[in-house]
């Protein structure tokens, strides 16, 4: 039989030699006519060279047999054990492995095996699930990459938890077009902290100031995120920022002075836990005592009472009306208006709702300044003859 003479020439050959000649024995096992007894003696040595003391034996072997469904299930089950890096070979191509050994692989293997891991097709949630929880940042990266994965969101709001502050994760996981509004916000979070923290140990700013612009910078892009997202979408958003200790009266105002009235009011629903529709009907009351009973159910501080009945009263005026954002960005006007009525207030705790607001109305205003300076230059853009017209004049 050849397979009894392969046996007899294996044992002294060079290891070179050997892995040729495993990979051939294996195509041969695989895509060759052969009997059902040189099948059984192939399988048999195959499985004899599985304790080849040469890498490079046992990785020919798992190279020839990882894509196949036809190979023997006890030698792809023995490679899966291997050193890692021959390991990876068969858990990345091979049917063969069920998802609880997948599973157990996950948690038991170093990063190359996650990463062969998450890298499967039709990867499967139970097994994605485990990558997520327990996986390295490259195997969680490789996961979020591939498209043939089914990953829950709850596994993607793990890895954000685990390694949103990685940068290249992070940037993977913003490209995701099925990445809900709450996620990321949760990464914009994330994000604005590590800046803070960073601008700080550079002694650029003090280290509350930097969280302090860090805040305000996240409440201003949560503000942004919610303006551009479906209306389904933004209660969840609410619900993720109460139980992360984001939904502030500093955001609930935000929103409410970039005219964005569906996260305002969907704000108000969530602190008050009344319906929607109850909290629609009494911002759009004209009743002040109606909606100051909402507010102190909200749990908002007293002393930024005046700043929300004033804000409400430019809302029904529309004051808001015209101005750029679309419920994105501070509204100028509805901040001075804002602003002069709290003045009139008594001051005392108020103050630093007056700073806050001065904070608000620059930030409005060098928007304002920003958009306007571009729209200059535009135009200017416009008018200019092409670069060929101008170097012939």
């Amino acid at each position: 039989m050849i397979v009894r003479q392969f046996l007899q020439w294996v044992r002294t050959a060079p290891a070179g030699e050997r892995a040729a000649a495993t990979s051939a024995l294996a195509r041969a096992y695989l895509y060759s006519d052969l009997s059902a007894d040189d099948r059984a003696a192939a399988e048999g040595a195959m499985i004899m060279l599985l304790d080849d003391i040469s890498p490079l034996v046992r990785r020919a072997l798992a190279e020839a047999l990882a894509a196949s469904e036809k190979a023997p299930p006890a030698i792809i089950h023995a490679l899966t054990t291997d050193q890692p890096d021959i390991a990876a070979i068969v858990l990345e191509y091979s049917p063969l492995p069920i998802d609880a050994e997948l599973v157990d692989l996950v948690a038991t293997g170093e990063d190359i095996v996650q990463v062969a891991i998450a890298r499967r097709p039709f990867l499967p949630c139970s097994v994605a699930a485990a990558v997520a929880e327990v996986g390295s940042a490259d195997a969680c990266l490789t996961l979020i990459e591939n498209p043939a994965a089914d990953v829950a969101l709850f596994s993607i709001d793990r890895i954000v938890e685990r390694f949103g502050h990685v940068p290249t994760l992070r940037e993977a996981l913003f490209m995701r077009e099925d990445l809900p509004a709450s996620t990321r916000q949760a990464l914009v979070s994330q994000l604005s902290r590590q800046l803070a923290d960073f601008v700080a140990s550079r002694a650029w700013l003090g280290l509350d100031r930097a969280h302090r612009a860090a805040k305000e910078a996240c409440e201003k892009a949560t503000v942004a995120l919610a303006a551009d997202s479906p209306c389904g979408e933004v209660r969840p958003l609410i619900s993720h920022l109460r139980e992360s200790g984001q939904l502030t009266a500093g955001l609930v105002l935000r929103a409410l002075l970039s005219g964005n009235t569906v996260l305002f009011e969907e704000a108000l629903g969530e602190l008050s836990d009344l319906p929607l529709e109850r909290v629609r009907g009494i911002v759009h009351d004209r009743s002040a005592a109606s909606f100051r009973a909402l507010y102190d159910k909200a749990g908002l501080p007293p002393s930024a009472y005046p700043a929300f009945r004033e804000a409400i009263e430019a809302m029904r005026e529309a004051m808001h009306l015209g101005e750029p954002g679309h419920g994105s960005r501070l509204k100028r006007r509805m901040i001075e208006r804002v602003l002069t009525g709290c003045e009139r207030s008594v001051i005392g705790e108020i103050e630093p709702l007056l700073t806050l607001l001065r904070r608000y109305a620059t930030e409005a205003a060098r928007e304002e300044a920003r958009l306007y300076c571009e729209d200059l230059v535009g135009e200017d853009a416009h008018l200019l003859p092409p670069p060929d017209d101008r170097a012939a004049a």
